[in-house]
């Protein structure tokens, strides 16, 4: 688009078609070439992110510089060619075809210019209007898949043995049979599903954990079984911790909402995590409240009497290994199942298993042949501990996890909550804290990743910019109008009530080099004017009036390029936010660069008596020559 209006614009001038495709290539190749790469740059924290999520991500990188590189080459190359081929000569001179909506832009462009200042305040406000709108705007990390499937999380107690969970899981499987809405369902006892899914949270083997992959027939039957589903848990199923979920996009955060409670006591960490989960429940936007470790369990403790062991020649390994014969099993062969070995595994009836006096009454066998009741050489006592005890760092660390209600987006749920967790914190002993996971941390570690390499890209821009430009006031002037784009950004978030994601963040970054692009090809065609000898006013106007039909065809092209991926899921955000951001930021490169480089240069207008002065001066120089 720019090599053609630069093409059209000689034609409009009387040069032949081969002098003015030579005179395009030639005064645009390294605007574009610079162009290119400062777009490229924008791109590079999207591509060098190193998180999880940056996986996601540098496939776009790749591709875009491609393309990009790929244009540049074709716009040099065949544009040209095709170009002198079918272009034919206007039929108006230059300048006479100025239509009736270039005027007009003119004059508000002129208008812009007289009151710089008032040009440049007003902007300096829509930008400080843009920062508080982003409070506004919801923060999300990556959205939910709009695939069919759900996934089911089931978790009983800890300490609940697999048989027990393979019991639920057969009574849940009955209710999902007769929901008409599913379509097919596959349920995994003791672990997690398989990893079908790239980014699929993969949970780790338990026997007191199951999971259900639920396939419905369709977006709209998705939620109604959900809503079905998490009703039938909260009322035929109350023992078990369940959580209902579609698919996730982007690195796996399992509970959207997570507290981690450390320090050295579990007890306390406990009596910590249990006011954590006050402070949760509390919150309108949050619910499902749970812990990934809580409470403990009633356990039996037998206690060997080692004198009296010794003295009848036992050991507490001989001890451990009778009970384990008889509670849990001992394989005593294997069968062969194709190409498999299954183990044959002999216990106690569960009757003998779980009663306490047949424990007692368990004759543990002596070396000399005889055997002797388990009663007489151990104690038995009762007592409480926790079955399982997760660690962080070697520390034991409690997580409080919850869900938000539909509708509210995890940080927001966050933010209601935060400022009582904080003065929590505060109150606790030296060596506990309370950590903020989830969601949030999530988007936190691929934030930080992807601000590690934004010095790399600024070093980049200015040093493209610097070859391109040779001055650092020019520089500044083509980088005051990117971080203008938040205010195209925020304004068309909050109209399509789209979240300021990780994704749209990468729009918002590249969309910095998108908008420099604009700026150094209408910086180096003042510059160009103004080396050919127009006043630096004029140079400011004509530059910004050639260069506006090619500034918002681009814009408009690079917009119209993103409605495709706007209804989508994932790349929505990004679209709307390059969409909102590059329409603002071409509007400002048009008025707001402009009025800031005539009163950077202190540029004043020429008035009529200074245009006649220099026509007498001419006249005067002719007859001398």
């Amino acid at each position: 688009m720019i090599f053609i209006e630069t093409l059209v614009s000689r034609l409009e001038r009387g040069d032949d078609k081969r002098t003015a495709a030579e005179f395009a290539y030639s005064s645009t190749a390294m605007p574009r070439l610079t162009g290119t790469l400062v777009i490229i740059a924008g791109f590079v924290p999207v591509g060098f992110a190193r998180s999880d999520a940056g996986e996601y991500t540098f496939s776009l990188f790749a591709v875009v510089a491609i393309a990009l590189l790929a244009s540049w080459v074709v716009s040099g190359l065949f544009a040209p060619v095709v170009g002198v081929a079918v272009m034919k000569p206007p039929k108006h001179a230059h300048g006479e075809t100025l239509g009736a909506p270039m005027r007009l832009f003119k004059r508000f462009l002129l208008a812009a210019m007289r009151a710089r200042w008032i040009t440049i305040l007003a902007t300096i406000a829509m930008f400080a209007l843009a920062l508080l709108g982003t409070r506004f705007v919801p923060e999300q990390f990556f959205p939910a898949s709009d695939r069919s499937e759900l996934l089911v999380d089931l978790k009983l107690q800890d300490n609940a043995s697999i048989l027990a969970t393979r019991d639920m899981i057969s009574e849940f499987e009955e209710f999902l049979a007769g929901d008409p809405d599913i379509e097919r369902f596959s349920t995994y006892v003791g672990q997690g599903a398989i990893r079908f899914y790239l980014p699929l949270d993969v949970a780790l083997p338990n026997p007191y954990f199951a999971q259900s992959v639920i396939v419905t027939k369709g977006l709209e039957e998705r939620e109604l079984v959900r809503a079905r589903l998490e009703e039938a848990l909260a009322t035929r199923f109350p023992q078990v911790v369940a959580r209902v979920y579609p698919l996730e996009l982007g690195p796996p955060v399992g509970w959207p909402v997570k507290y981690r409670v450390s320090g050295p006591d579990p007890e306390q960490v406990r009596s910590i995590a249990l006011q954590v989960a006050d402070l949760m429940g509390s919150a309108a936007s949050v619910r499902n409240v749970n812990f990934d470790w809580v409470e403990p369990a009633r356990a039996m403790r037998i206690r060997v009497d080692q004198e009296q062991a010794r003295q009848l020649g036992l050991s507490s390994a001989v001890v451990a290994t009778a009970l384990n014969a008889v509670v849990s099993g001992v394989t005593v062969t294997q069968v062969r199942d194709s190409i498999y070995l299954i183990d044959v595994v002999a216990r106690a009836e569960q009757s003998q298993r779980t009663s306490v006096e047949s424990l007692r009454s368990l004759q543990i066998p002596l070396p000399g042949g005889h055997v002797v009741p388990l009663r007489q050489i151990a104690n038995f006592e009762y007592t409480q501990e926790y079955p399982i005890v997760w660690r962080r760092n070697r520390v034991p660390t409690l997580t409080v996890q919850a869900d938000v209600v539909p509708g509210v987006l995890p940080a927001t749920a966050i933010k209601a909550v935060q400022p009582r967790i904080d003065e929590l914190a505060a109150t606790l002993p030296a060596g506990y804290h309370v950590a903020t996971g989830g969601s949030v941390e999530e988007s936190a570690k691929a934030k930080d990743s992807v601000m590690a390499v934004v010095p790399a890209m600024m070093l980049l821009v200015l040093t493209i910019l610097m070859f391109q430009l040779k001055s650092f006031q020019r520089v500044f002037l083509v980088l005051s109008v990117a971080p203008l784009g938040i205010i195209g950004v925020v304004a068309a978030l909050l109209l399509a009530n789209a979240p300021l994601g990780f994704v749209a963040i990468l729009g918002v970054l590249a969309l910095g080099g998108m908008i420099a692009r604009n700026s150094v090809i209408l910086i180096d065609q003042v510059e160009h004017e103004r080396n050919a000898g127009m006043h630096p006013w004029d140079a400011v106007v004509t530059a910004t009036i050639h260069r506006t039909r090619p500034i918002l065809l681009t814009a408009s092209a690079a917009s119209l390029g993103m409605i495709p991926i706007a209804p989508t899921v994932f790349w929505g955000p990004m679209a709307y936010a390059i969409i909102g951001g590059l329409t603002g930021a071409t509007i400002l490169t048009l008025i707001f660069l402009p009025a800031l480089y005539v009163a950077w240069f202190r540029i004043s207008e020429p008035q009529p008596t200074d245009v006649a002065a220099k026509v007498n001066d001419v006249e005067r120089l002719v007859p001398q020559a």
